[in-house]
């Protein structure tokens, strides 16, 4: 039956059954006397759209399939921009926080895949995710704040314009390469030695300690080693005792002496290093040993740096 018009003047019924003998009424929608007037009601496919979008025959892809018309058989159609939107231009009343619902949760997963080339959300609140695990590959980029709970794994490149707030742990298991300003209030890590931490300069910045309001700024003496220094005082004694672990630690071909004499002047060296571990000092002029010292030694369990080395583009 082919009809150039149709008027539907209650509902619209699409079912394989005898007429008025449905076997499924829609009962969200009511039936008979309490029928709501303009639903329709489909116990089967339906395709909307150009037939030609779904070619395998007699093998539906989904219960309801939506493609764009067919702008040559039908070349009014091409005056609808898009092929499904939801508005409530002309309504009185406000959207409902279930203005779109796909799936029932209550009763089982939904599995939802989307094939397309580009994506844009317009949302003047909030949107919420809810998932045990969320999966991203390909360049994110955001601009603004981001704020996360939680572990986020990423694979691949990200670009961010804006502040990041972060209050749960960030674990980096490659090279962290900072081009700018790096700031902490705190900074500790559990994970054992770091290959290498760049930064204009290495600067602590703590509460004043003395002067209520203050702040008390400290940077790092920097050089062309990765150094390690121990200090004290040798009273009546001419043996600086190094620290046991300095024997795996530092190269002894690298510990140098600065001796401080104290109360009067005393002609004292080094006489011999012992070990890389003990150290012999003597007071040339033969009187008691008063003094305070400082030991330098380079380490040697960690690569030594490259000094000067050409910039990577």
């Amino acid at each position: 039956m082919e009809v150039s018009d149709i008027h539907v003047g209650k509902q619209l019924h699409c079912n394989f059954s005898i007429q008025g003998a449905t076997p499924n009424p829609p009962l969200c929608f009511g039936f008979g006397p309490t029928a709501v007037p303009g639903t329709g009601f489909f116990n089967g496919g339906l395709l909307v759209g150009n037939p030609l979008n779904f070619p395998i025959p007699n093998i539906p892809e989904a219960t309801c399939m939506v493609g764009r018309p067919d702008p040559i058989s039908n070349p009014l159609s091409a005056t609808a921009p898009s092929i499904f939107k939801i508005s409530n231009k002309g309504s009185a009343l406000p959207p409902t926080p279930i203005d779109v619902v796909i799936g029932e949760p209550a009763k089982g997963i939904v599995g939802i895949s989307i094939n397309s080339l580009n994506i844009s959300i317009f949302n003047k609140t909030n949107i919420s995710i809810i998932s045990p695990q969320t999966n991203g590959v390909g360049v994110l980029n955001w601009v603004g704040a981001k704020t996360l709970t939680g572990a986020e794994n990423l694979t691949g490149a990200k670009a961010q314009a804006g502040k990041e707030a972060r209050s749960s742990t960030k674990v980096f298991n490659g090279i962290l390469q900072v081009n700018g300003l790096l700031q902490s209030n705190v900074c500790k890590s559990d994970l054992g030695i770091f290959k290498a931490v760049a930064a204009p300069f290495k600067k602590f910045d703590i509460p004043h300690p003395t002067k209520p309001g203050y702040r008390l700024a400290h940077t790092c003496l920097e050089g062309p080693e990765i150094g390690v220094y121990y200090r004290g005082k040798l009273v009546d004694n001419n043996i600086i005792e190094l620290p046991d672990y300095w024997r795996g630690l530092v190269d002894p071909e690298t510990i140098t002496v600065n001796l401080t004499p104290h109360e009067c002047y005393q002609e004292l060296f080094v006489k011999k290093i012992e070990w890389g571990t003990k150290i012999i000092i003597q007071n040339n002029s033969g009187g008691a040993i008063n003094c305070s010292y400082i030991v330098y030694a380079e380490r040697k369990d960690v690569e030594k740096i490259k000094v000067e080395y050409q910039e990577e583009l």
